[in-house]
């Protein structure tokens, strides 16, 4: 019998005043048996970063021809298509043509080979944009997880505080690449 998803409730405020998005967001989030409390912060992290209407977590990884987290417009076309870790560049290529922006954030130690092996590969496209979180940075969020969360996540002057009611941890991004 296969194991089934265990389920996480999370209350997160978002407090963005980069882009002037400020909301409460109440997220079910379905924790695969194979993803790690690390893996699932990431998504938690990139759902407020990107947070805007029509934002919703998918069904990930049960079905790998979907992202973490995606943005559809009303006619169902993919605005925005965020995947976590280290895809390979096929992946990330079908989702620079499926989608307007697409967001890779690689999380943990393995970051700087996985983009010295594939970064010349992915040079030609204007709508990606790659963020590595530092290792220590994901496993402090890691520490964050729990199955009811109530998180604050603000975003003031391109600093980024991810908030449990006991914990701070500061979030600093590093841009391997941004669109031209």
């Amino acid at each position: 019998m296969a194991l089934k998803a265990t389920i996480y409730k999370a209350d997160l405020q978002i407090a963005d005043m980069d882009r002037h998005v400020y909301g409460d967001h109440a997220l079910t989030i379905a924790r695969h048996p194979s993803e790690t409390d690390e893996r699932m912060m990431a998504r938690v992290l990139a759902y407020a970063l990107y947070a805007e209407e029509g934002i919703a977590f998918t069904k990930g990884l049960f079905d790998v021809d979907e992202p973490e987290v995606w943005v559809r417009n009303l006619v169902g076309e993919i605005t925005l298509w965020i995947d976590l870790g280290q895809p390979d560049d096929a992946r990330i290529r079908r989702a620079c043509s499926r989608a307007d922006q697409v967001i890779v954030l690689c999380y943990g130690s393995g970051c700087e080979v996985w983009w010295k092996q594939i970064a010349s590969k992915l040079t030609r496209f204007t709508n990606l944009t790659v963020l590595q979180l530092p290792a220590a940075t994901s496993q402090a969020l890691a520490a964050l997880a729990a199955r009811s969360m109530r998180l604050q996540c603000m975003v003031q002057d391109g600093e980024i505080w991810l908030n449990s009611e006991t914990e701070s941890v500061p979030v600093m991004l590093t841009r391997l690449q941004v669109p031209r």
